[in-house]
């Protein structure tokens, strides 16, 4: 789920621009179409010609949690959620993937489209989400595609199922929900990877919140590795042994012949960089998240301008 901010004046119709995932995107005179006030959020789905977007509200502040091209149901229009996808190009084996935040649902609908018979799950807190996003996202239960209304934590805990993907997309309003950012919980996101699995996290870079998140993934997953993508930072977590540029792209040239995926993994390659070959990307002083102690709220709120990736657009 993407969040960036815009202000909102109450649930009418409004113009103006929002940052999504780092690129422009305008919203001039959308239609808001449905609304629902759930125990979680406050849910907006709007239409801008060709496009459906899913928004939370936030205080005063709303997060733009997916968009829908309703011409291209393979299309995704939020950047960020395309190198999401780079996590294809890791795994040993494609048999099974796992999606903690369902949003609009666009990424995991995403990988099942193109990976009809592989199982994708995705977890979900909030079952209003999952009932617009089947309503208005074009999302519908099909073979080995299914959404289950639960806590991601929890859904782990209880589940002795494995995956060769596990992807976290978990926000509400401003922030990853404590829980899926500590030691503890990365450590059961390991225990139910599959030999060769991988993680990946998106996680906002501009501040301090990135550093102590990529600190705690990387005290369970000794590899890590960042794909920029224009204003939020996919971050992927592995066990060893590093996997070098040439394997990487070996697996992205088998798979995108068999698969022939939408966003091209051998182009994502290029945007990897890896946390030994980046050692100002967080800060030494970083705390270690654990269950207890994660002050999400008051990292999220330490801003760091100016101080991650110089080339970050």
């Amino acid at each position: 789920m993407v969040i960036h901010r815009a202000s909102i004046a109450g649930a009418c119709v409004i113009a103006y621009g929002i940052l999504v995932a780092g690129g422009l995107h305008r919203a001039e005179a959308r239609d808001l179409i449905a609304s629902k006030e759930s125990m979680y959020n406050n849910i907006y789905v709007y239409k801008d010609g060709d496009e459906i977007s899913m928004t939370f509200g936030f205080n005063r502040t709303i997060y733009t949690e997916s968009i829908y091209n309703t011409l291209d149901d393979r299309d995704l229009p939020v950047v960020y959620t395309r190198y999401m996808t780079a996590s294809l190009m890791y795994p040993k084996k494609l048999e099974s993937i796992l999606e903690i935040g369902f949003g609009g649902g666009r990424t995991s609908w995403y990988l099942h489209r193109f990976l009809p018979n592989v199982p994708v799950t995705s977890v979900e807190l909030d079952q209003a989400v999952v009932d617009l996003a089947h309503q208005y996202f074009g999302i519908r239960d099909e073979p080995n595609y299914r959404t289950i209304n639960s806590d991601g934590r929890i859904f782990l805990t209880n589940t002795k199922d494995k995956y060769d993907i596990i992807l976290i997309d978990a926000y509400r309003g401003p922030f990853v929900p404590f829980h899926l950012l500590t030691k503890e919980f990365y450590q059961i996101v390991k225990d139910h990877l599959a030999d060769g699995g991988v993680v990946a996290q998106n996680v906002e870079p501009s501040t301090m919140l990135f550093d102590s998140a990529v600190k705690t993934m990387n005290a369970v997953f000794p590899e890590i590795d960042f794909y920029l993508a224009q204003g939020n930072v996919v971050t992927v977590g592995y066990d060893g042994p590093e996997l070098s540029d040439a394997s990487l792209d070996a697996m992205a040239a088998k798979r995108q012949a068999e698969f022939k995926f939408r966003y091209d993994l051998h182009s994502m390659l290029t945007s990897r960089k890896r946390l030994t070959e980046s050692p100002n990307a967080i800060s030494a002083s970083a705390k270690l998240l654990t269950d207890d102690f994660s002050p999400v709220e008051s990292l999220r709120a330490i801003q760091q301008h100016n101080r991650k990736w110089s080339d970050q657009k």
